[in-house]
């Protein structure tokens, strides 16, 4: 038998050691904390995998002993993701185990309360641990208090080796010399100093996003005019064969954002602006970038390259901020033009926008203490009332600054014409790079080699359609849009700005585009309701600080909430005894400048009512005595009666066009008027119509 193999007799074995331990299994536990570890440091990977023959030197045969190495290059920090600290949990709780054999303590684990549920499972199942400086009995008091000491400073070394190697972090990010990733449009030299990169094209690139964001003022308008222009974001590979070369990818939204909130941009070198807060289970969260420099432990401007100045960064992060609230930042869908800018007169809240009937009623109204505080809403208005009066004020605002609106989009045009123009030339010069890269490669391979020759070729080939695809692309856009502006679009565009109410109605302009010309204009608008009444009140203040005051009628719900509606409905009785008919009352009303409770002029329907309301008695005339006609025109009914014929049949031969009919219009609904000369007519022809359908012969 072989001496590493051979059981010793029980005198040769340690005390703690039993015949009951030799017939279960030694388990030899193998860890180390990280894969650099395991490929650096593997001494002591040797020397944990060395403990199988302590096992066996102890009197365990070799069959017997199991080598645990599943969480090689695992923290001991939790057994949350340590599938070998399971099993081994498991086996020693389901009493196959006789030995634990660790290189140390914190091999095992770095937790409390990892360790000491293994202690507990271990004096359940009577299950001896052994280390490097012995072997412990947890059923043993003393065993068990030296273990648990061990296992508490194992801990507290991972905590000291943690603060001790953040701290020096830290010092070192407080220089400014802490490396990072490198976002993009930037490189490291082999030197360690950070400069912009090089390649025109990504310069040009980095500095549209935050041109196009302070024209569209959100994440999501930036993404969209990038993915409409087909400009693509630049990356350096971090990883691989091709670390360090330029690609190009389809932007996304988080690209996007990254580039707008990291204030490498603005030349900052910033440090802890993500924090580590516990999360389940013990682990740590990586939370999401703070934005409140407060909160950043090292901020030091001015020390890298820079694409933006560092109040232009302030000022970005100021709108994605405002973007968040639901009443800031840039507007929303929707036709209201006041959304998030109408606050209430009475209570101070901003007024929540509501749509109604599939959105086609717009309404505002100040439900903040209905919501918080169970009251009654404070005050409302239909959008159809105040709207039109903002778009008014705005319409005089902007009429003094026609020329200059005209001349700023004139400019506006050809920047962004000349931008889109170089980013093309710039495509297409590194298109004309690629190729004739990529026909050096394949000159230089030998003939013979066909291998590579024909995988060069293919890729010469590739360089070559997409050069080609580049240049007709630029033709097409050069033909189709010059980059001077001819003087008719010069003149289109200043008979434009001249004429500001026809631009602001015009279906092209969306609702979108008003509410952000009614932000850029307005600070606020304080609305006040007098009680219940139609009159109502605007404050408008003005982007700058000057307000003004502005009075407008309101359409309410009925006729006693105006304010003259006692007189209203004085005029109204006064007119009916008169023996006026509600439509010659509506038209006395209009005339003496009457507004009915929608605030419109006043119709029949209106003034008919007003009168039921009040219980006057109106003249029973049928609607058709309203109208106007001549002497042989009458109704339907009037007509029945008169030729005896039903009245259901008459309005048969009216759908058919057998009978021809005037309609006119009431108050209440429509009339028909026939000529009883043309009814004589039509039962003339219906008559002849039935006699040649009887005496037709029937079909065989």
């Amino acid at each position: 038998m072989n001496r590493a193999t051979r059981i010793p007799s029980s005198a040769a074995l340690p005390e703690k050691v039993n015949g009951l331990h030799l017939d279960k299994l030694a388990v030899v536990y193998v860890r180390q904390s990280t894969l650099q570890q395991v490929e650096h440091c593997r001494e002591s990977t040797q020397l944990q995998y060395g403990l199988a023959d302590r096992a066996c030197r102890l009197g365990w045969a070799r069959s017997k002993v199991m080598v645990i190495d599943e969480d090689l290059g695992l923290s001991g920090a939790s057994s949350e993701s340590r599938t070998g600290f399971q099993r081994l949990v498991a086996e020693v709780g389901l009493g196959h185990v006789g030995l634990v054999l660790g290189f140390e303590v914190s091999r095992l684990a770095r937790s409390c309360r990892d360790w000491y549920q293994l202690l507990e499972i271990c004096a359940l199942a009577g299950t001896l641990i052994a280390d490097s400086d012995g072997i412990y009995d947890p059923t043993i008091y003393n065993d068990r208090l030296l273990l648990g000491l061990k296992g508490a400073m194992s801990e507290a070394e991972l905590h000291i080796m943690r603060t001790r190697l953040d701290e020096g972090r830290r010092h070192k990010a407080g220089r400014g010399e802490l490396g990072f990733h490198l976002p993009r449009g930037y490189i490291r030299r082999p030197s360690g100093e950070i400069i912009l990169d090089p390649d025109e094209r990504v310069h040009d690139t980095i500095i549209l996003v935050f041109d196009a964001f302070g024209r569209r003022r959100s994440i999501h308008g930036v993404l969209r005019y990038l993915v409409s222009h087909g400009v693509d974001l630049p990356d350096r590979l971090r990883a691989g064969s091709a670390k360090g070369e330029l690609v190009w990818r389809r932007p996304c939204r988080s690209a996007v954002q990254n580039i707008l909130m990291s204030p490498i941009y603005a030349g900052a070198y910033v440090y802890g602006r993500r924090s580590f807060k516990g999360g389940r289970k013990g682990r740590f969260v990586r939370a999401n970038p703070s934005r409140n420099q407060d909160d950043w432990e090292v901020l030091i401007k001015d020390r890298l390259p820079a694409y933006i100045g560092w109040e232009r960064f302030e000022e970005n992060q100021a709108q994605l901020l405002a973007n968040q609230a639901q009443h800031g930042g840039t507007p929303r869908g929707g036709p209201s033009l006041l959304a998030g800018l109408l606050v209430c007169g009475h209570c101070g809240y901003r007024m929540a926008t509501c749509y109604r009937t599939n959105g086609r009623e717009l309404r505002y109204q100040c439900s903040r203490g209905s919501v918080s505080k169970g009251d009654t809403l404070c005050q409302s208005i239909s959008g159809r009332a105040i709207d039109p009066l903002i778009e008014r004020l705005l319409l005089a605002a902007l009429k003094p600054s026609a020329l200059d609106v005209s001349l700023a989009l004139a400019e506006d045009i050809e920047i962004e014409r000349t931008r889109d123009r170089r980013r093309r030339a710039l495509s297409l010069e590194q298109a004309d790079y690629e190729a004739e890269r990529a026909e050096r490669q394949f000159n230089a391979v030998e003939p013979e080699n066909r291998l590579v020759a024909r995988t060069l070729e293919k890729r010469w080939e590739e360089a070559l359609a997409e050069r080609d695809r580049l240049a007709a692309e630029q033709s097409r856009e050069d033909a189709r849009t010059p980059v001077p502006l001819s003087p008719a679009e010069k003149e289109g565009i200043r008979a434009l700005a001249e004429d500001i109410p026809t631009l602001w109605r015009a279906t092209t302009t969306t609702p979108t585009q008003r509410k952000e010309i009614a932000r850029l204009m307005l600070d606020r608008v304080v609305l006040t309701v007098h009680g219940k009444s139609e009159k109502a009140t605007v404050v408008c203040t003005w982007a700058g600080g000057h307000e003004t005051t502005h009075a407008f009628i309101r359409p309410v719900r009925w006729t006693d909430q105006l304010t003259r509606g006692p007189e209203l409905r004085a005029t109204v009785a006064d007119l009916a005894k008169g023996g006026l008919r509600p439509p010659a009352i509506a038209r006395q009303l209009t005339r003496d400048g009457w507004l009915s409770a929608d605030a419109q002029p006043f119709n029949a329907a209106k003034v008919r009512a007003i009168m039921t309301r009040m219980g006057l008695a109106q003249p029973q005339h049928p609607p058709s005595a309203e109208v106007e006609r001549c002497a042989d025109e009458m109704t339907v009914p009037e007509l029945s009666c008169i030729l005896d014929r039903p009245i259901g049949t008459l309005y048969a031969w009216i759908r058919n066009g057998w009978l021809r009919v005037r309609r006119v219009k009431t108050s209440y609904r429509e009339i028909l008027l026939v000529r009883l000369e043309d009814a004589r007519s039509a039962i003339e022809n219906r008559n002849k119509q039935i006699v040649q359908e009887w005496k037709a012969p029937a079909p065989k």
